[in-house]
Formats: structure tokens, sequence, C-alpha cells
């Protein structure tokens, strides 16, 4: 560097005119001085390159750390109304951090760690085309506000309960409830909670959720401030389960055994909304009758439809039911991800799962069977039924015969099947076929089954623990093949805003043709509807009335909602 120095001052063959006292020449001493100051610039300009050249060195080392390295912490920041997305969470197909309210359908504030599934649950999800109306988002904070005054152990409720105790009409009170009663299967279940909701949403009341047996162990709280969860001490829920169609208060009941029921206020009423009901309990989708119930304080509700596209048939609730749901198809789709958060424990048994089997693969696809015979199976004509399905549809790839071992060359895509089923049969017989013989396409499928309990326990904890990590799992597919008939396979389309493809119901053990078709609207099917018109009191097809409600794929008597 000295050397450089000396040659970047000039020729130094050439005479210097003027002589330092020490003997030195003076250019020579100046270019020496000058030498020095240089040196240490350039030194010190070395020294910040080689610094900077580290620091980048450790900030690219942090920034590509996967998020199970030692630096993953350099990648949990959380902020106010995002989270930044894990690496293999579907979020990962758009650049930059989510949105874990789902366009505000949630609200900040909840202790994260009470329910982890709130605000992680963004990250494994695409995010939806379905955005929740200003309506609906300004109705959803105005239900809180109502839930935080109305709700258990608040004054207005200890107050209703006196008078619920004592057998006396309410007074005109600012809080009145809607009670639902846990009754059937899970997939029943959810789908009756998200009915009831929307229900007390249209008639300003506070959803009191009767706590069963696993409600707590199974959902997350969704209301800030008070709980949803009925009190074990609520007067009513000792007879919970002798409620019936022949109850004295029973609204189809009282309709039936006097003409004035409409205009005798009374402490409570039982709607039995079950499968089984008859034309006087179904006079509850009748608006005339909305205008009793409007003045009973408790309305205890049964059911295990899902009833909201006959909501959408009563004139005093359209204009609302317009405003709060634009896209029709959407409606559980929303209220789905509002409600239903799984707790900790079931939050566990789905990201375990996702993470070790179903993240890294190119392609998700979701298969559920749900066989309505009485053994699980596996049945042959249901097996070629899934395999004519998912290989005439382009889900799955066919299989390569010919050459079963060939492969080739480079990375192949690789395809995630999810199956759930009571019987680990079908899961079994499809993965060897794909571990058995290649495809012609070249892609890898993965044959994955989470449990397989051999029939219906609704009853254990773990078994319904099971059974709603399987619903999100399936909710959180690419592709979604369902069956017919199946309220499991409705809430797994409907939360993962997917459009399944649905199994036809194989009739005398025969393998439909065609298989399966796409369904029309991610919405459930209501099973059980109506077909009265309250005005002309006579029977209609409540399928064709609106373009919005049409009878269901899966059972040509049920409605759904649909977009137009």
């Amino acid at each position: 560097m000295k050397r450089l120095v000396r040659n970047s001052s000039g020729d130094q063959s050439k005479p210097s005119h003027q002589v330092a006292p020490d003997g030195f020449n003076s250019r020579e001493v100046l270019d020496r001085r000058c030498g020095h100051i240089s040196l240490k610039l350039m030194g010190v300009l070395v020294a910040c390159l080689i610094l900077l050249s580290v620091l980048f060195s450790v900030s690219v080392g942090f920034r590509d750390q996967p998020p199970d390295g030692g630096f993953a912490f350099a990648e949990a920041r959380v902020l106010e109304n995002e989270v930044l997305r894990p690496e293999g969470s579907f979020s990962q197909t758009s650049e930059g951090p989510v949105d874990k309210l789902f366009g505000g359908l949630l609200v900040s504030g909840f202790e994260e760690s009470s329910c982890h599934s709130r605000y992680q649950s963004a990250l494994y999800r695409k995010e939806s085309p379905f955005k929740p109306s200003s309506y609906l988002l300004s109705k959803l904070r105005s239900y809180e506000a109502l839930h935080r005054q109305c709700g258990p152990n608040s004054e207005p409720y200890n107050k209703m309960l006196e008078q619920l105790k004592k057998g006396q009409t309410a007074e005109i009170s600012d809080c009145s409830y809607v009670v639902w009663i846990s009754y059937s299967g899970l997939g029943n279940r959810i789908l009756t909670l998200a009915s009831a909701f929307i229900y007390a949403l249209l008639t300003n009341r506070v959803l009191l959720v009767d706590p069963g047996v696993d409600i707590a162990d199974l959902f997350c709280e969704p209301f800030s401030g008070a709980s949803w969860l009925l009190p074990r001490d609520y007067p009513l829920m000792s007879q919970f389960n002798s409620f019936d169609q022949k109850s004295p208060q029973c609204y189809g009941n009282m309709l039936k055994g006097s003409s004035s029921a409409n205009s005798t206020a009374a402490p409570y009423v039982y709607l039995h909304l079950v499968h089984d009901y008859d034309d006087q309990d179904k006079l509850f989708f009748c608006d005339e009758n909305q205008d009793f119930l409007r003045k009973v304080p408790w309305l205890i509700m049964r059911t295990d439809n899902y009833f909201v596209p006959s909501l959408f048939l009563m004139p005093s609730y359209e204009t609302e039911l317009n405003n709060l749901f634009p896209q029709k198809e959407a409606v559980f789709h929303h209220i789905g991800r509002y409600l239903f958060h799984p707790t900790n424990s079931v939050w566990g048994l789905i990201t375990r799962y996702y993470q070790a089997y179903l993240a890294k693969a190119d392609e998700r696809i979701g298969i559920q069977i749900r066989v309505f015979e009485t053994a699980p199976g596996p049945f042959q004509y249901v097996l070629d039924q899934i395999l004519s399905c998912t290989m005439k549809k382009n889900l799955l790839p066919e299989i390569n015969m010919h050459d079963p071992i060939s492969s080739p060359p480079g990375k192949p895509k690789s395809k995630v099947l999810l199956m759930t089923s009571l019987s680990a049969g079908y899961f079994e017989k499809i993965r060897n076929l794909y571990w058995e013989h290649s495809t012609v396409t070249g892609e890898i499928v993965a044959v994955y089954q989470p449990s397989h309990e051999e029939y219906q326990q609704t009853e254990k904890k773990m078994h319904n623990r099971k059974a709603w990590a399987e619903m999100y799992l399936l909710s959180l597919t690419d592709v979604l093949v369902t069956s017919s008939w199946s309220t499991f396979g409705y809430v797994a389309q409907s939360l993962g805003g997917l459009k399944p493809w649905i199994l036809y119901k194989p009739e005398n053990s025969t393998t439909p043709d065609p298989a399966c078709q796409r369904a029309m609207s991610m919405e459930p099917c209501f099973h059980a509807p109506p077909f009265y018109d309250c005005k002309a009191k006579t029977g209609i097809d409540t399928g064709k009335l609106v373009p919005h409600v049409r009878h269901c794929e899966d059972m040509s008597w049920g409605l759904k909602l649909v977009d137009q």
C-alpha cells in the first residue's frame, strides 16, 4: 500500500526544489504525511466494508433459516393486525403478511395464549376471495356489546333469571335470549350453532350455549368480555333432555292446543326444530309467528338442521340478511370462521398433523368418506366410486399399469391425499395403489388418514376432538371431495371456502355413474326444510321462490344458498 501511495503522488525520480531542515526533501515529507493519512482512511474504509459484509451475512442467515431452525424466533414477531407466514403454509403463495383478523371478522384484544388458533389460523389458510360486508362487521361489534351487557352473571341476566325461576313473564327488557341445546353429532352441532347465532343476530337476542359434555373442550370462547356458555345452575337445564313435541312449552304444541297461543305471553318457549318436526313446529318460519316469539324472553332451541336457507325466505328478515350477506354462499364461511376456534388441545392435533404430513406438498386433496350403512366398510363399490370421481375429474393422477416402477427425471410434483373415514380400508387400498404403481403423469401421491374410529362415538371427548381436527384439516386442502348428506363435509367445505366434488349417494350397493358432481356453492344443505306458503296457507316448493335458495345437489328436497 506504501508503494501505491508513493506512485500516486507523482514521479519520485524528479529532484525536489526545497530541502527540509532534517535532510528530507519537502515534497517527500508531504507525500509521506499524506500517505499516512491515506493509509488510515483506507484502513477505516476496509474495516467498515468487512463489518458491513459480516452484518449482511448474519442478516441473510437469520432471514433464510427455516421456521423450525435455530433462528426461527426472528420470524416470530406478531403485529397488531397481521402476522408473518410460516414456511410451508398456504399463505406462502402470496407475498407479505396476512390479516389474522380475517378482514375484520375477528377483533384483537384476546389473550392469545388462551386460544392459539384464533390468530394463528390465518397462517394456514389461503386468503379468502369472500370478504365480509361492512354491515356484517358492524352488526358483530354491536352483538358483542350486547353480549357483554346481557351475558351470564350480568345484572340484566341475573334479573331475568330470577323472573324465570318464579315463572313470571319478564318485564320489557333490552335483554332476551336464545338458548341452544347441545344435540346430535359434532357436524350437526356446529351447523346448528351457526344457525342459532344468525337467528340471534336477526332478533337482537343473546346466544347462550348448552355446554353439554364437550363444547368447552372443543371451542374457544368467541366473544370478549362474557362467556357464551350457559351456567350450570340455569334452572331449565335439567329439563333439556325431557323437552319434546308434547311438552306444554313446545311452540308447535302450543299452537295445536290454543288458537290464542300467539296472544299469550310466556316466560319461555321450547322450539322443536329437529328433523322429525311437524307442520305446527315448522310455523316457526312464518313471519306472523315471529311476532309472538319476539315477546318471549327465553327461547330454548333444539335442532339438528342448518335452517338458515329458510330464514332467507322470510320477508321480515330479507333486507337484513341481504345487507349482512351480499354473497349468499359465504354465510357459514364467515360465521364459521367467526365463531369456531379450536381449543389449544385440538389446535395441537391440527398443527402437528399439518406440519408433519401436509405442509410441504405441492397440492393438497381432501376426501371425506361417509357411508350410511350399518357397517363402516370398506365396500368395493364405494372405493370404485372414489377412484372414478378423482381420476375422471383429474383430481388424482391415473395409475401407470404398464410401467409400474419408472419415474421421470427431475423433481416430481407431489400431491398429498388426506382421507377421513371411520374405516381404514379405503385409505389402505388407495395408499397401496399409489405405492405399488407409478402415475402416468410422474406425480408422487402420498396418502394419509389421521384416524379410523370404526363407528361414531359422540359421547367420547377424544373422538370429538379428532373429528373437529379432521374437519379443520380438510378445510385446509386445495381440492375437496365430500360424501352426500354429510354435515362433516359441509363444515369442512364452508370453513375452507371450497366448492367440493360431491360423491353421489350409492343405491343398491352399486357405484353411481357419474360418480360425483361439482357443488354449485359451498353452503351447507338444510336437510328438512318446510314446504309451506305462510300467506296462502298451502304447500309450495320453497326451492323455487327466490334465485338464491335452491335444492341441494346431494338431497333433492333439501335447500341451500347459492349466488345468482
